[in-house]
């Protein structure tokens, strides 16, 4: 097989797709300029278009790092390439008047027919996934980081295996959180500043490094491993961007030294994707703001010391102009014997108190509604100026949008795992089952997403670093997060009977996966609003 092929294939569907987009581009137009209304009228074809886009890139993600790698490398690319180009003739021929195109996709992916179906031959996917088996490690291809960052990911690796995934299933079945001696061991590892720069005592060096961590940690455990590194990036991008000098210098370091943690507290039972929504009240009073409302899905804020906050300081019909950023503080509740409620009262009687919602996975910080009632916030803990609040918490979801497509992979990196150990294991009518091509050519499309995903997280990584990226952390994270559910789906499908059992980590998998492309972000949000819109955006008048 030849990568060669493979890129001109992808190049092809480039094309298809750009010529798609145009045409889209002026059915969710309105004198030149994009129409929310008439993007609305048209919703499924703008979610199948941000797919399509999320597919290609991770595969043009695929081929440029294989051509650095080895064959093994190579083979898996061109399979998720081929895979990608099949998913893309399925979901598009005979829809392309959805898009105002009178072009023929079939037709025009003809020339590639053989090499897809080449690539995809059962016979090649069975020996590709022999190759898989006997290699004692890396499945899913060399990671093809520095010397540097592959160093980084080892600490990480060891910490991840022998002090986090001991007490995985323990919190996970039990519905635990994270112990005080695993939070103070994540404190020494610098994991709650790898977000903030070292002048504020923090341990960040690049996006990439975040993303092996997360990984790392959300192999051993989603909930009490990587998802810790979370809400300190949200609330620190906010910062770095609206927070005034003193801010930086009391919360950062604090925060990067585990003295502060945080829950981000900006989901509200009518508002969930759709920030602007948000009808929590800030009202001015001598001093500061009185805060009231109720918050949701408030993770860890049973724990946490502190809120990131965005509230309404203007009108309901400001829209997101009307929001404001606070950091709301209230004392930690740190008994490992009650941790599903809490309650503050402040001094002059504002109240805050919070109930941890019963959930299916993600468990080990939990997640609360928070009901805040005339809760007094000092103007001195206002980030920014009234009515920055959405651009700064989009600021803090942006980074949390790259971290989550990282827990994703970290989570497919572990059912993947499980997925090989179980099939070399498991007897079924008188041999391995991963002697059968079935399993085999499972394997080898689990490895094949893995190593896309994974690879479109650092590219996207290293254009954060440049100050770019926005839009392609949405995209990741719609990739990566969809991915994640159908590889553990499939790893859980594997184990049989027993994958539905709790003896193995595998269904844990599966439930935490769920929930991945629902958080930060909804998927269809994600796919209309960021990632549909702005692609589509490029081809209409500034």
């Amino acid at each position: 097989m030849s990568l060669h092929l493979a890129a001109l294939a992808l190049d092809n569907a480039a094309q298809i797709l750009d010529h798609l987009g145009r045409c889209f581009a002026h059915r969710v137009a309105h004198e030149g300029r994009f129409s929310r209304p008439l993007l609305d009228a048209q919703q499924p074809t703008a979610f199948l278009y941000a797919h399509l886009l999320a597919d290609l890139e991770a595969a043009q993600a695929g081929l440029r790092y294989a051509t650095q790698q080895g064959p093994y490398e190579q083979e898996l690319a061109q399979t998720y390439a081929a895979l990608m180009l099949r998913r893309f003739l399925q979901r598009l021929v005979l829809r392309e008047h959805e898009f105002g195109w009178q072009g023929d996709i079939y037709a025009s992916l003809q020339t590639h027919r053989h090499w897809i179906e080449a690539t995809l031959a059962t016979p090649r996917l069975v020996a590709l996934g022999q190759t898989l088996l006997d290699r004692d490690a890396e499945w899913s291809g060399a990671y093809g980081v520095s010397e540097d960052h592959e160093d980084v990911r080892r600490v990480f690796a060891r910490f991840a295996d022998e002090k986090v995934a001991p007490l995985a299933e323990s919190i996970h079945r039990h519905d635990g959180i994270l112990p005080e001696p695993l939070l103070q061991e994540y404190a020494a590892m610098g994991v709650f500043g790898i977000s903030i720069p070292d002048r504020y005592n923090g341990s960040f060096v690049d996006h990439l490094t975040m993303c092996l961590a997360t990984e790392e940690l959300s192999r051993a455990s989603l909930g009490a491993g990587g998802s810790v590194i979370t809400r300190p990036e949200i609330c620190a991008k906010a910062l770095l961007k609206g927070g005034s000098d003193e801010q930086k210098r009391r919360w950062l370091p604090a925060i990067a030294r585990g003295e502060v943690l945080v829950s981000v507290a900006v989901t509200e039972p009518n508002a969930g994707s759709d920030v602007a929504n948000v009808r929590v009240s800030a009202r001015p009073t001598d001093g500061g703001y009185l805060i009231n409302g109720e918050k949701t899905w408030c993770t860890f804020a049973g724990r946490a010391n502190v809120f990131i906050l965005l509230a309404r300081t203007g009108e309901a019909d400001a829209g997101h102009k009307g929001l404001t950023l606070f950091l709301v503080e209230k004392p930690a509740k740190i008994s490992e014997t009650d941790h599903h409620h809490f309650s503050s009262t402040q001094r002059d009687g504002g109240r805050c108190e919070g109930r941890a919602i019963p959930t299916l996975g993600y468990r080990g910080m939990h997640s609360f509604s928070v009901c805040f009632e005339d809760y007094f916030v000092p103007t001195t803990h206002r980030i920014g100026e009234e009515g920055q609040g959405f651009a700064l918490q989009m600021e803090g979801f942006s980074g949390g949008r790259i971290q989550t497509a990282a827990r994703a992979v970290g989570v497919m990196e572990a059912a993947l795992r499980e997925a090989i150990r179980y099939a070399q294991d498991r007897q079924v009518f008188g041999k391995p089952m991963s002697d059968y091509a079935l399993t085999r050519v499972k394997l080898v499309e689990m490895a094949a997403t893995l190593m896309v995903s994974r690879q479109l997280s650092y590219h996207v990584a290293s254009l954060m670093d440049d100050g770019m990226g926005g839009m392609e952390a949405s995209l990741v994270k719609l990739l990566a997060c969809r991915e994640a559910e159908s590889l553990t789906r499939e790893a859980m499908q594997i184990h049989g009977g027993m994958g539905y059992s709790e003896e193995y980590p595998v269904s844990r998998y599966w439930l935490d996966a769920r929930v991945l492309s629902i958080f930060e972000g909804a998927e269809e949000v994600l796919a209309l609003y960021v990632v549909a819109r702005q692609a589509l955006s490029r081809y209409l008048s500034p």
